[in-house]
């Protein structure tokens, strides 16, 4: 029975350290997505009122002969960026894009040849284990993301579509909705079209025609040659962002659940822990008084 109780003490104390660390990491990760969160919403404008400036131009001229806006007629080559995280300790977060993600390549079929670039080291394995060809792989940026950290990133993406490399660049990450909240999103980054997740489609449908004159110096393509680029960047960095934001949150949340958890072991290891030693001064107690009736009888 001593050896139990010992037992059981030994368990309470390494789930109350376990605990400890679990609460400090949740703290640590709040911090950090009130940052990341601050650093998402801040960019979301800038995006926004970059996008209705190109859909003004594109009134007053044909957007299609930029290289940037041009569809192409069939899809033969696909490049995937997917954006995870670098450590683990983040609930479901790195798994359900890594889901989605390998539920978007089946469905392009055989036919289409899919490339990958890895943001993060946890997608990068999992691209490894699915045995998609990896052309380029950043670590170290998705923990607090800065512009100049993802601007290789973006200028990657465009050479190898300007170059015609891809007919087609997607690209997978987290959305942050909420601390509680957050939600795997695909979407084409390129070719540019109006059908943008940094603008929602009930904000284009209540668009205005545009009734205005402008006059562009030099000229709209080069207007747009300047913009275009800046813009896909920028898209890039806010998809880094959203998922840091993500990352954070769902880190925060699932140590927040382990502390929990850590909790309810302690409560019920510290009954069983009173139910042995109350087991024990009973058996002890039966035990003397076994002992002092056979003294008096004796």
């Amino acid at each position: 029975m001593a050896v139990q109780i010992r037992s059981i003490k030994r368990r309470i104390k390494s789930i109350k350290n376990t605990r400890k660390i679990t609460k400090a990491m949740e703290l640590v990760a709040a911090s950090k997505m009130r940052k990341a969160v601050n650093a998402a919403l801040e960019t979301r404008p800038f995006a926004l009122e970059a996008w209705k400036t190109i859909l003004q131009i594109g009134s007053v001229t044909d957007t299609q002969l930029h290289p940037l806006l041009r569809q192409h007629k069939e899809i033969k080559k696909v490049l995937l960026l997917l954006v995870t995280s670098d450590r683990g300790l983040a609930g479901g977060f790195n798994a359900n894009v890594i889901r989605k993600t390998i539920e978007q390549i089946d469905s392009y079929g055989k036919d289409v040849q899919i490339d990958a670039v890895a943001i993060g080291r946890r997608g990068e394995k999992a691209l490894h284990h699915a045995g998609k060809t990896i052309i380029a792989s950043f670590t170290e940026i998705t923990n607090k993301p800065t512009y100049e950290e993802v601007l290789p990133i973006g200028r990657l993406v465009l050479h190898e579509f300007i170059t015609g490399t891809y007919d087609k660049v997607v690209i997978a990450y987290t959305d942050f909705v909420s601390a509680i909240a957050q939600t795997p999103v695909i979407f084409d980054l390129l070719p540019l079209t109006q059908k943008d997740v940094l603008i929602p489609e009930s904000d284009l449908k209540t668009q205005k025609p545009n009734t205005k004159e402008y006059l562009f110096e030099p000229s709209p393509n080069e207007v747009l040659d300047r913009m275009l680029p800046q813009l896909v960047e920028t898209k890039v960095y806010q998809a880094i962002l959203e998922s840091a934001a993500s990352e954070h949150s769902a880190r925060m949340m699932a140590m927040r659940s382990a502390s929990d958890s850590a909790g309810e072991m302690i409560n019920e290891l510290t009954f069983s822990y009173n139910q042995a030693r109350q087991s024990a001064i009973t058996q002890e107690i039966a035990e003397i008084s076994s002992g002092k009736a056979a003294l008096e009888q004796a």
